[in-house]
């Protein structure tokens, strides 16, 4: 909003010519979002309490869960509104990557607070059922996947590029839609795998989208892209306001969500953050890298998968003490915010991996 109310004033007032650069407002959308998460938390963590929105066990979590019950949750909420204005003020609103990144983020926290909305007012601990919860994800995707292609106006290309590999390039054709929606739904729930301990989701939710908004910047800038061998997306770079308005959200919710927690994110924000996070990566053309750079998310997914089939084959025996492996380590003694910090550390590790890929190719 204020880049299309002010850059045109550039003409008149030099001063306003600062609003062309992504930097700068990539900047200050991080500043804002932060600003406005910090300023949101205390009335809808008090708004929480009052209506008696709370975390509930489910009765099979470790047993030092059970002091958590009572915390409020749903606090998602202030940081899609404090990412959305943000991004809304920040970002150049003719740009339609923006408002399809926004529709991915937006509609899988809907998904997300119904979900809690059953789980907290309806008092039924599981909430939606697993199909209709996958149903609506699987919605949102395929029109968000759809939306790419038509935004990039015919020019958006199918073909997977493989990092560390300067040659290795598919072209998947119309199959490219599928392996968008499966990035999409998958990374959406990845995330919401992983939110099980104070803080757990949210930082490496944070270093995702902080490396995302390198990989959009150099997606969307010709010259860079080019040099470094990778694919140009017109455009791409006004996702960088995007992701860092997530930045400065997850870090404003943080500051709230730190061990021990005062609010929990529930599923309005770890479903959204991760659909956002994978529509960012299919618009940048950077599906491997996600996996990388989101290879934490990656290991609690994996970690339920091999779980319930090793259940299966062996008739009742488990490969890990408990599933997603967060859980395992805490059965195995670790306190949790060993657990939380250590996993912190390699998202970071993970990330700085990812950016590497812009070199080695």
């Amino acid at each position: 909003m204020l880049y299309n109310l002010l850059y045109p004033l550039s003409e008149y007032f030099i001063v306003f010519n600062v609003f062309k650069y992504i930097t700068f407002r990539t900047v200050y959308a991080i500043i804002t979002s932060l600003i406005l998460s910090l300023y949101l938390g205390p009335i809808v963590i008090e708004k929480l309490k009052n209506l008696q929105l709370s975390q509930k066990a489910k009765g099979y979590e470790p047993e030092r869960h059970k002091a958590k019950e009572g915390t409020p949750t749903m606090g998602g909420i202030f940081i899609i509104i404090s990412a959305a204005i943000s991004t809304i003020l920040w970002a150049d609103l003719k740009n339609l990557y923006i408002w399809i990144a926004l529709f991915a983020f937006i509609c899988t926290g809907m998904i997300g607070f119904y979900d809690d909305y059953i789980k907290t007012v309806k008092k039924n601990p599981e909430g939606i059922t697993p199909k209709a919860k996958f149903v609506l994800q699987l919605l949102v995707a395929v029109i968000v996947s759809i939306s790419v292609i038509f935004a990039s106006k015919g020019d958006f290309s199918t073909k997977l590029a493989f990092p560390f590999f300067k040659n290795l390039i598919i072209d998947l054709s119309y199959f490219y839609i599928v392996l968008s929606v499966f990035i999409i739904v998958g990374t959406s729930n990845a995330v919401n795998l992983t939110d099980g301990l104070d803080g757990l989701a949210v930082m490496p939710s944070v270093i995702s989208f902080g490396t995302f908004i390198i990989f959009a910047y150099v997606a969307g800038n010709i010259k860079i892209a080019n040099y470094l061998q990778i694919f140009y997306v017109p455009g791409s770079g006004e996702l960088s306001i995007f992701c860092g308005s997530l930045v400065g959200a997850g870090l404003g919710f943080l500051w709230f969500n730190a061990y021990p927690a005062s609010v929990f994110m529930g599923d309005v924000g770890s479903l959204s953050l991760g659909a956002a996070l994978g529509t960012v990566a299919v618009i940048v053309k950077q599906e491997i890298v996600l996996a990388i750079v989101g290879g934490l998310f990656v290991l609690e997914t994996i970690s339920v998968i091999l779980q319930v089939g090793f259940f299966k084959a062996t008739k009742g025996k488990r490969l890990f003490r408990m599933a997603p492996i967060h859980h395992h380590f805490e059965l195995k003694g670790w306190q949790e915010p060993k657990i939380i910090v250590r996993f912190w550390i390699a998202s970071f590790v993970l990330a700085l991996l990812a950016l590497s890929t812009l070199k080695l190719r």
